[in-house]
């Protein structure tokens, strides 16, 4: 952590804000005469040849997005080896906090903050952008109760790759099957970890549970999603299926757009005790159903037990950490 009041460019860094890899700082633009936030990777992420790509990655991503419910990026740069980006600076606090906080409001409230949330992701999805890392830690809420996107560290261009496995980027619970399996990742996970983060807005609580990595994969490669806390809760039908659509196991099975969610969501605001005409369709498998998956039974036969899907993450797991620490040997040497 800088020494503060400290200067990088043309800003005044005067608050530090937090951080882990990067930290991040209160800031004021000298020229401009605004208030800004400026992400610095620290020492540590520069050594690190990927953490360094992920950032001037996040910082190239967002640059070039405008959107009202995403959070702007003025400018990137480099000083004294480090990387440094300046994003507007957000009064408000983190979705994370709103439901720990009960912030979140009423289902119309909550509603809202998700169609928000809906539009700033088919947004980014006609830009060929899959954001990986959809949790309620990556979007703040304004007094307002203005929506941002926020983090785009580990986002994805089509035709861009990462050195590190696409399903260790993430964070597990809101993790699709396909992305855990460390297949190829489309835009499905995006709409599979909205469902769960709504889930979440609705229930107060996620709908997967476990103490380890491994126990977080096998609810979410084999047990079917617990929605009774949804029922328990009252939420309308029409509002459970979306839910049920969007996280359902097979990723075919989801709606195909954000689009489609957005517009499902803006029919339920306007009458959501309403069946409808629903452009959703509940997934016939592997979502609320005890059943064998009809993406698992897609899959070899030696692997559609759970134990076997299981073991398929725990190695990919393995295999990435080995050579982690085999980059980390090369910069020691």
């Amino acid at each position: 952590m800088l020494q503060l009041p400290a200067r990088i460019g043309k800003y005044e860094l005067q608050e530090f804000l937090g951080g882990g890899m990067s930290h991040v700082y209160r800031a004021q633009d000298t020229v401009l005469g605004r208030q800004v936030a400026v992400k610095i990777l620290t020492a540590q992420g520069v050594q690190d040849p990927e953490a360094k790509a992920r950032f001037l990655q996040e910082a190239r991503v967002a640059s070039n997005i405008s959107h009202p419910n995403i959070i702007s990026v003025f400018d990137f740069g480099e000083e004294a080896g480090k990387p440094f980006m300046v994003m507007e600076f957000l009064v408000g606090e983190s979705l994370r906090d709103a439901i720990k906080n009960h912030h979140i409001g009423d289902l119309n409230r909550k509603l809202g903050y998700a169609l928000q949330i809906g539009r700033s992701l088919e947004h980014i999805h006609q830009k060929k952008i899959i954001h990986r890392d959809i949790k309620p830690e990556n979007i703040h809420i304004d007094k307002s109760g203005s929506v941002k996107l926020m983090d785009f560290g580990i986002a994805k261009s089509e035709g861009m790759a990462l050195t590190r496995a696409g399903f260790t980027l993430g964070t597990p619970y809101y993790m699709a099957p396909e992305q855990v399996l460390g297949q190829q990742v489309t835009h499905s996970v995006d709409i599979y970890a909205f469902g769960v983060m709504l889930y979440e807005m609705l229930a107060g609580a996620k709908p997967i549970s476990g103490e380890t990595v491994e126990k977080i994969f096998s609810a979410i490669l084999y047990e079917p999603l617990n929605l009774v806390p949804l029922q328990a809760s009252n939420v309308p039908e029409s509002i459970f299926n979306l839910v049920a659509a969007c996280t359902a196991k097979n990723a075919a099975e989801r709606p195909q757009s954000f689009a489609v969610v957005c517009s499902e969501i803006e029919r339920i605001l306007q009458n959501p005790s309403s069946s409808g005409k629903s452009q959703i369709k509940k997934p016939s498998g592997g979502g609320a159903s005890g059943d064998t998956p009809e993406w698992v039974k897609s899959l070899p036969g030696f692997m559609q037990s759970p134990g076997a899907l299981i073991a398929v993450a725990g190695l990919a797991v393995v295999i990435v950490i080995v050579l982690i620490a085999v980059v980390a040997l090369q910069f020691i040497r």
